[in-house]
């Protein structure tokens, strides 16, 4: 039996940035290695109410090591595996730190590239310049974590790399809606589901984004810092806005760019997400088409058509690849998407199509496996899509109703043409989750809260700009630096007025005016 997966919300990551040169192969992991103290980190004070268990957590005295990479230090921290009863067992969270530039730092600044399931101590450990400008590399120490069961930090394990390339890549055999189709994704999601339970253990009932925001302050505490300093880029949105509504009064300086809408549902999700790709096509080929090496011709509209229409015979006769998978619908979808997520990608995007339509899915493979984390050897450097579903699981409620499913796919195929067909029925992959508890989504207010920037990209495919409307609208202290431009978040992608706005605040607190929109 296959473990098809169907497509349910999108990875939100700062990392599914511009691609560099086609075919290159992927970023090489990053991982400690033994060497000299880096020093000892003292907490800081122990809040009078802390509960008497939690005191020895937040207590502990970090060691820190020197790590592979120019001056990097790497420390483990133990946590509460469940936060409501912390002598229940414990987990361990990975973190890397390069030490403030300027020799004097103001504190901490922990990085979150998104996801759910993106690694920060690969953030910082292998694009720390694309993480932080040199301001925020000078006053800070730049902190990269990874949150619990991503990667390093007691990961989320679910299939080897054969049962992953099955579960990611192979094909359904029933027809794409039918009652026998459903069924066979389901049987898939609940094999998916055993799995992790099984390899994980106990720790994957408490993979939440409430207790990774509990782990986020206990990271503040051990090193030192009384408030906490973040940037937080897309998912990373909702991991901040959930601590500052826990710990308000830790919340020091936040910037949550390309923000989710803490209150939308997974029905919200899709639809906007499906549109907001859809509307990223729109603008790859209204681009595509001014040059003179685009692989449509005549108009926006005929050209999307066009795209629909190989969609369709892909889904109809897959492209067979040379190392023995088959190119469906559900993967070329991935690989239209990941180069969406940025403007700078657009030419390989025009290549990917050029190949497909000439029946050659060697790109289209490897910007899939590129957003999946797989290597050109078939191995996966990541847990990603493993922590993707932990998180999402679990902290949004999922419909399991056909009737629902079947009528939210014929709307996302009514308003997202090209795209939507094929971003219905996701909430069959959460339906047999191992755990059954979900979290009710709500708004997020953070009373008590510094005020917290908020940064919306007009055209961000993957987080629309209307969820950072309404996120600095649900914020009792939240305000909006807007981007208007494409791809998914803002900081430290081109935009001057965009760096200088977020490195003021997160340096000096600097409010910028109100309504202030960057080019």
């Amino acid at each position: 039996m296959t473990r098809t997966r169907q497509r349910t919300l999108l990875a939100i990551g700062a990392l599914a940035v511009a691609l560099t040169t086609p075919l290159t192969g992927c970023v090489t992991a990053f991982f400690p290695q033994g060497g000299g103290s880096g020093g000892v980190s003292t907490p800081a004070p122990v809040a009078d109410d802390l509960a008497e268990d939690l005191v020895p957590f937040y207590e502990q005295q970090l060691a820190w090591e020197s790590c592979e990479g120019d001056g990097l230090e790497c420390a483990t921290v133990t946590a509460p595996m469940d936060w409501e009863n912390p002598a229940d067992g414990d987990i361990e969270l990975s973190i890397v730190r390069q030490r403030a530039m300027g020799g004097d730092p103001i504190g901490s600044l922990l990085m979150n590239p998104g996801g759910p399931g993106a690694s920060g101590v690969d953030l910082v450990a292998d694009s720390v310049d694309f993480a932080a400008g040199e301001p925020l590399q000078r006053d800070f120490d730049i902190v990269g974590f990874d949150p619990r069961g991503v990667e390093r930090s007691t990961p989320v394990q679910c299939l080897d790399a054969e049962g992953m390339d099955a579960y990611l890549y192979d094909l359904p055999t029933a027809e794409k809606g039918s009652d026998a189709w459903i069924a066979e994704i389901e049987e898939g999601g609940a094999e998916f589901g055993e799995a992790c339970a099984e390899n994980t253990g106990e720790s994957l009932e408490f993979v939440t984004t409430v207790n990774a925001a509990r782990d986020l302050d206990l990271l503040r505490a051990v090193l030192g810092d009384d408030q906490l300093y973040y940037l937080g880029y897309s998912y990373g949105t909702f991991l901040g806005a959930t601590y500052a509504e826990l710990y308000p009064e830790h919340a020091g300086r936040l910037v949550l760019d390309g923000a989710i809408d803490p209150s939308a549902s997974i029905a919200d999700v899709n639809v906007a997400q499906s549109m907001g790709f859809e509307s990223a096509l729109a603008a790859y080929l209204e681009d595509c088409l001014a040059s003179s090496e685009c692989p449509f011709d005549g108009t926006v509209d005929e050209a999307k058509q066009d795209i629909a229409a190989l969609l369709a015979s892909v889904e109809q006769s897959p492209l067979p690849a040379s190392d023995g998978r088959q190119l469906g619908t559900s993967t070329l979808v991935t690989a239209i998407i990941y180069p969406l997520y940025s403007a700078a990608s657009w030419p390989y995007l025009s290549q990917m199509f050029e190949q497909v339509m000439s029946g050659d899915p060697t790109y289209a493979f490897y910007f899939a496996d590129q957003y999946n984390g797989r290597d050109e050897d078939g191995e996966y450097l990541n847990n990603q899509t493993e922590a993707f579903s932990a998180y999402n699981c679990r902290d949004y409620t999922f419909d399991p109703d056909v009737s629902t499913m079947r009528a939210n796919a014929e709307e996302l195929a009514e308003l997202a043409p090209v795209i939507g067909p094929y971003m219905g029925y996701g909430d069959i992959g959460c339906s047999a989750w191992p755990y059954t508890e979900q979290a009710d989504r709500d708004e997020i207010h953070a009373e008590g809260a510094a005020p917290i920037m908020v940064v919306g990209t007009t055209n961000d495919p993957a987080t629309p700009y209307q969820w950072a409307e309404a996120l600095a609208d649900q914020l009792e202290s939240g305000f909006l630096v807007t981007y208007e431009g494409e791809g998914h978040t803002a900081y430290n992608k081109g935009s001057d007025c965009v760096n200088a706005a977020v490195e003021a605040f997160l340096v000096d607190g600097t409010v910028p005016e109100e309504g202030l929109t960057c080019q």
